[in-house]
């Protein structure tokens, strides 16, 4: 496999003349040649308009080549800063301002409210497509510098969710990356065969390093879309001829009902499935895989490990519903409160160590003490390791509901209301209680007309009293973040107005 330290390294691991990209809207095909091209060139464009190693480089992109391209130029001349397109303007200007950006790369059209944060802060730069799939900095001189980024530099700065306070910066360096890529290459056996249907935001990890930067280290072809559609994504896997894509639950949900029982055509080329960034239930991992006939992977990641820290192996090796797997190419293991290591099967907080897990957060101390004991990574995940290295995840920690004193996992309450037929999906959460401390509730999607009663009384036969939610909101829709997380300290204050 590539020894590849640096994101420049990755981008010159691959054969100039194979497909890199595919634009299947646009049909626009990229060589690595002419990607290189471009990402060089726009990297010199950058240092041309002032960036330097450190200095970081927001951008406001949609998916597709432009985002790629300005994302590994940023990486390369300083430090990427990708934000969401959907933020408003005062979160754009939070973290325009947190990262100290040097300035803001968007599209020639919209990113309105971007604009008008960086609007007399930051300089503002299009970046444009022609018809030929050729990505530029408009108004950019033309000329070509050498760069030669460090595998310590830091290549990108994304912020934690904030879903338990105000967001952590965390600087990932190209070494952490390049671990990363590496050991997804080797999970998944990568080849320049393969073809990567990307439908994950590239301005998170998951989209940029499993979909992304891994198909690239690996020579393989990546095919973006404008955006995420259950309605094309089968003529688009078929067309490009894919071979595996990675998503979270929310995606592979909407795809398996637009299924109905029926196996998509586009399908059979899947040499499998992979799922992250939010938990996925061991009856829709069964349903999965029989309607698309490929193995489905449930895997851990997450933004201070530079992504992926755990999959469940391709076959023949076992894949275990409900677990995430044994660590690739991490070290993990379970912790208690007072830092000792715990045996099999006893659950205590997730700890990881690896060269792609950053070494800290970004001006945060206090984080940093909190986050660290003996060189090993808190995730503040609780879950077990069984007796095979395989970790089963029982849910956020700071989301554990204490009910009297019994520890509540929420996730096993949401998977017992996931399992009645009418229920789409739930998420159970705590609220404060006079006489318990807290209470646990839950708020479901239905799929048909049921009573609460009825469904309560499903849980009542299944868990524990202490477990069944004492009171169930029917909603339309379950909040989640841009990649399909659920908070659900956000979802308690916003339907029960309770707070942890």
């Amino acid at each position: 496999m590539s020894t590849a330290n640096s994101l420049l390294e990755i981008l010159y691991a691959a054969p100039a003349e194979q497909t890199a990209i595919i634009l299947p809207e646009a049909e626009i095909r990229v060589t690595y040649k002419d990607l290189r091209e471009q990402v060089m060139m726009m990297a010199s464009a950058l240092a041309a308009a002032g960036v330097r190693r450190g200095d970081r480089v927001a951008t406001v992109l949609p998916n597709g080549l432009p985002g790629i391209v300005s994302f590994l130029a940023a990486s390369i001349a300083g430090t990427a800063a990708p934000l969401n397109p959907g933020y408003r303007e005062e979160e754009f200007r939070f973290y325009l301002e947190d990262t100290a950006a040097s300035l803001l790369l968007c599209p020639p059209d919209g990113a309105a409210e971007a604009r008008r944060a960086a609007e007399g802060r930051v300089p503002i730069h299009a970046i444009e497509m022609d018809a030929h799939g050729f990505v530029r900095m408009a108004g950019a001189a033309s000329g070509s510098r050498s760069f030669s980024p460090a595998g310590d530099d830091i290549a990108l700065v994304l912020h934690t969710s904030g879903s338990t306070g105000r967001p952590k910066r965390v600087p990932i360096q190209h070494s952490n990356l390049a671990a990363s890529a590496r050991n997804i290459v080797a999970t998944y056996e990568l080849t320049p065969s393969d073809v990567s249907l990307c439908v994950m935001p590239l301005f998170h990890v998951h989209g940029l390093v499993a979909s992304t930067l891994s198909t690239i280290l690996s020579g393989g072809t990546i095919v973006v879309p404008d955006k995420f559609n259950p309605l094309s994504f089968w003529r688009i896997a078929r067309d490009c001829r894919v071979t595996w894509y990675s998503a979270v639950p929310t995606i592979h949900q909407l795809l398996l009902s637009r299924a109905r029982g029926e196996r998509p055509a586009g399908s059979e080329g899947l040499r499998f499935v992979r799922s992250c960034s939010a938990a996925l239930p061991p009856e829709m991992m069964r349903n999965l895989e029989a309607a698309f006939g490929a193995p489905v992977l449930e895997a851990y990641g997450m933004t201070e490990a530079s992504h992926q820290m755990c999959s469940n192996p391709l076959p023949p090796a076992s894949r275990k519903p409900g677990s995430v797997g044994p660590g690739t190419g991490v070290r993990v293991s379970i912790m208690d409160t007072k830092g000792n290591h715990l045996a099999s099967d006893q659950r205590g907080e997730v700890v990881i160590q690896g060269p792609n897990v950053v070494s800290g957060y970004e001006n945060n101390p206090e984080a940093n003490a909190k986050s660290f004991t003996d060189g090993w990574f808190r995730t503040g995940d609780e879950g077990f390791l069984d007796a095979g290295g395989y970790l089963t995840l029982t849910g956020r920690i700071k989301e554990l509901i204490n009910r009297g004193g019994e520890k509540i996992a929420p996730r096993e309450i949401d998977e017992v209301l996931l399992g009645h037929p009418a229920v789409a999906e739930a998420v159970a959460f705590g609220v404060p209680h006079p006489t318990w401390g807290e209470e646990v509730e839950a708020a479901v999607v239905l799929r048909e007309p049921r009573t609460g009663a009825e469904i309560l009384a499903y849980c009542r036969e299944r868990l524990a009293d202490f477990k069944c939610p004492k009171k169930l909101h029917i909603v339309d829709a379950i909040p989640r973040t841009a990649t399909g997380k659920i908070q659900r300290l956000n979802v308690a204050a916003a339907l029960a107005g309770g707070r942890k």
